[in-house]
């Protein structure tokens, strides 16, 4: 309630300057930890967790120890845990509290996924990145920015704030300032316009050749039920699925090498990672059907899903999924539901996290377009507002060799409904649950 009477209320100069005050207020009680670390800032619109958990495997192959902040979970060396806040960039005090915990367990890397939303509140004032990192960029949270242009602004403020930022020294070894940008993002140029140490370009597509930019193109790798990259005459595999992540994996390949690691540590720690929390996460539980859940929440992630999904053997998919509320691009869940009537044979549409907003009219947006896709309510497409009960339909419906697709909140340990109040959720488990209580 508090939050929502400071945005009505408050002028967004002075809540601009309230954000920023806060940040270096944070950054101070805890002694500027982000000195004594080496900080890898990620941004773009999607891929930022998988990249963060690549190069922090990769890192860990070479024999750092290192700290990570992200959508799926908060790293400090050997101890982790999963991320319940339903923020991926957490507010300030909690933020600089977590590098600090990272300078505490001797971490010399600290790789920090730092979205639009968090800085424009400033949350990303008072850390000392060395790193900047775009994955890629699409209209995303455009409603909350209001416009594109003012969501890629947002993510530039990173790049320019490194380009401020002074040089660190650790163990009397000055750090580089580095930008590593994907470039095949029409907006690249942008990004790589700021004056650092050190420029890296990564693509999948063709040779850009911008002067005083080094570039690393990939070229996707296939054998059998594997994927891979192949970069700089070096083979990559993954034990990850989906094509996507060859892209991801070049990506953090680039950030890998950018700190000094070499191409064996690189191949070991891209193999070494086998699973992430509620990315294309396969649920078993004995049932004789597939079970995946995954975050995707936006078209482009549902799309790359759903490519993965067509290289599995299956009979029919079944698709339970919903849209997010609070403001968050009004015009997604009708384009979700759409894509979910073209592709999946029974769509359930439900509750996911409709904060303040009407849980039946976010629903009604993915009927909606599923209907337009030609699904049929009542004979191939349901409205159920009880996520659970959604899920424990699809469950029930299902047959050996269909695949269930949970999506839209992957392993988020909560649900967000009015008042901004969080009910305890985790879609992996409600799984579990139904098919171990006899759904089937």
């Amino acid at each position: 309630m508090m939050k929502r009477l400071f945005r009505k209320f408050v002028p967004a100069f002075v809540a601009g300057w309230y954000h920023w005050v806060l940040a270096h207020l944070a950054n101070y009680r805890y002694h500027r930890p982000s000195e004594q670390l080496t900080v890898i800032g990620i941004t773009g619109t999607s891929g930022k967790s998988t990249v963060a958990a690549m190069v922090a495997s990769i890192l860990e192959a070479a024999g750092h120890v290192v700290g990570v902040a992200s959508t799926i979970s908060f790293k400090v060396g050997a101890s982790e845990r999963p991320n319940d806040t339903k923020m991926t960039m957490v507010g300030r005090f909690q933020l600089q509290r977590l590098l600090a915990q990272m300078v505490k367990a001797r971490c010399r890397f600290a790789i920090v996924e730092t979205t639009s939303l968090g800085i424009a509140q400033s949350r990303h004032i008072g850390i000392h990145y060395d790193t900047a990192v775009l994955t890629n960029l699409y209209p995303e949270h455009v409603d909350a920015h209001g416009g594109f242009e003012k969501y890629v602004a947002a993510k530039r403020e990173l790049f320019s704030h490194l380009e401020r930022l002074p040089h660190k020294t650790i163990a009397h070894t000055r750090v580089p300032k580095t930008i590593i940008v994907n470039l095949d993002v029409a907006q690249a140029p942008e990004f790589l316009a700021f004056t650092v140490d050190k420029k890296i370009g990564v693509t999948m597509k063709a040779r850009y050749d911008i002067s005083g930019v080094e570039e690393l193109r990939g070229e996707v790798l296939r054998d059998a039920d594997r994927v891979g990259v192949r970069v700089q005459g070096e083979e990559l595999w993954l034990s990850l699925r989906g094509e996507h992540n060859a892209e991801n994996a070049l990506m953090a390949a680039a950030i890998a090498r950018a700190h000094g690691v070499s191409w064996a540590d690189v191949r070991s720690g891209l193999a070494n990672l086998a699973t992430l929390p509620g990315r294309i996460e396969r649920v078993d539980a004995g049932q004789p059907y597939t079970v995946i859940v995954d975050y995707a929440f936006e078209p482009v992630a549902m799309e790359k899903l759903y490519a993965v999904v067509r290289a599995l053997p299956h009979r029919r998919v079944l698709q339970v999924l919903g849209t997010t509320g609070g403001g968050r691009d009004r015009n997604r869940g009708e384009v979700l539901g759409r894509m979910a009537g073209r592709f999946a044979d029974y769509v359930v549409a439900t509750n996911e996290d409709p904060y303040d907003d009407d849980p039946v009219m976010l629903a009604n947006r993915v009927v909606t377009g599923s209907q337009a896709a030609g699904k049929t309510l009542g004979k191939d497409l349901f409205l159920e507002l009880d996520r659970r009960q959604a899920i424990r339909q699809a469950l029930q419906e299902a047959k050996a060799t269909d695949v269930v697709l949970v999506t839209g909140k992957g392993s988020e340990q909560a649900m967000v409904v009015a008042g901004n109040k969080k009910v305890p959720w985790d879609d992996r488990a409600v799984v579990r649950e139904e098919i171990s209580t006899g759904t089937r």
